[in-house]
């Protein structure tokens, strides 16, 4: 089968559009042939190899363990496990799969989901990883209630995106936070305010929230914590700062070492592939409360293209490879 292969850690150039052999299934897995594969933060981080941090944590030290990128995907199932119930070959599908640039991947059945009705394969592929993890970033570790107020740093990204839809769903008065040039179409999704960073600065407002959600921001958690309400919660998902070794781990850590001294809740964490999640977002967009916003769709053969576009930073929303 075709698939984006890479030996080393490297820019967008160690990719390649190769043939590699086609996984087998077992007996709890679920074949399914990928219409489209979703791309993420996170997969710039598994091709670089950067932070050096995740190497330690067993991706890879010299060169990446898993050769094909890509952690969402979108498609039909093909052939399923004589332990899988439930479901029926061709049903179309969306979830979490490490590599997932290719034609073809053997998945676990807890780590898929019917696609929801309203979408196409190429919007269920931006779904997953993007929308798991704002979820679960305002209901698990924000503690999300009706009414709050919700600062969302980075509104405009795949994470921020879901996030800025999710909040309103949940019955807060969500600002978001993104650049010049997005900030009509952070305003069309939702947001009741949103702020353009190129012109303020949210520390100096004098706002407070309830909650932040900050998603590869750079502020110091001391400027966070300044417009957090008292015993409001700041949530960390991401961030770009802390050089090669922690990268935005750095203030992952930070915020969990100093939480327990000081009056504020500082929460960071790493989203978890979950069905039940995958259901609940399947029914939410359904319902018509959640849609991904997709920036651009590329074609397989250049994924590297795909890989370059979003490290340019200039991504509203989501970039989906079409397989």
């Amino acid at each position: 089968m075709r698939a984006i292969v890479q030996d080393t850690y490297g820019s967008a150039e160690v990719l390649r559009l190769g043939e590699i052999e086609r996984p087998e299934v077992g007996d709890d897995e679920v074949l399914v042939r990928v219409h489209a594969a979703g791309l993420d933060r996170g997969v710039w981080h598994m091709m670089t190899g950067l932070p050096l941090m995740i190497r330690i944590m067993g991706f890879g030290f010299r060169g990446p363990k898993t050769r094909v990128p890509g952690n969402d995907f979108a498609g039909r199932i093909g052939v399923l496990g004589k332990n899988v119930g439930g479901l029926e070959e061709g049903e179309e599908v969306f979830g979490v799969s490490l590599g997932t640039f290719c034609e073809y991947v053997s998945v676990s059945s807890d780590r898929i989901e019917r696609k929801p009705a309203n979408l196409t394969l190429e919007q269920a592929a931006a779904v997953p990883t993007s929308a798991l993890t704002a979820l679960q970033g305002l209901r698990d570790h924000g503690k999300i209630e009706a009414g709050q107020k919700v600062l969302i740093v980075g509104a405009s990204g795949g994470v921020g995106t879901f996030a800025v839809q999710l909040a309103k769903a949940f019955g807060a008065e969500v600002t978001g936070v993104c650049r010049t040039a997005k900030v009509d179409r952070v305003r069309s999704i939702g947001a009741d305010h949103v702020i353009d960073y190129k012109q303020d600065d949210f520390v100096q407002q004098g706002e407070r929230y309830d909650l932040i959600l900050d998603i590869g921001g750079n502020r110091a958690l001391s400027q966070l914590r300044r417009v957090l309400t008292p015993g409001g919660t700041l949530v960390i998902i991401g961030g770009e700062e802390g050089g090669r070794w922690l990268g935005g781990m750095d203030r992952w850590l930070r915020a969990l070492l100093a939480s327990p001294f000081v009056s504020h809740n500082l929460r960071s964490f790493v989203a978890k592939s979950s069905q039940e999640d995958l259901r609940l977002l399947k029914e939410m967009i359904e319902a018509g409360k959640v849609r991904p916003v997709i920036d651009r769709t590329f074609p397989l053969s250049e994924a590297s293209g795909a890989l370059r576009y979003l490290e340019e930073g200039r991504v509203m929303g989501k970039v989906v490879i079409a397989v």
